[in-house]
């Protein structure tokens, strides 16, 4: 099993996480579930752009 929260870069987790704060406040989200929203969309857009990435790789 795969541990989803094992820190690799400690630096990067916190850049993140200030990060999405940042994103958060600027979009009016005050509230911290609202934020844990914002890194999640953030994430799925990240995964759907690598998988796009991933299948013109496959093409060329």
């Amino acid at each position: 099993m795969i541990d989803k929260n094992k820190v690799v870069i400690p630096e990067a987790r916190q850049a993140l996480e200030l990060f999405k704060e940042e994103i958060a406040n600027e979009l009016g989200l005050e509230n911290e579930t609202r934020a844990g929203y914002v890194g999640g969309y953030m994430v799925k857009k990240m995964v759907e752009d690598a998988e796009k990435s991933l299948v013109h790789l496959g093409r060329s």
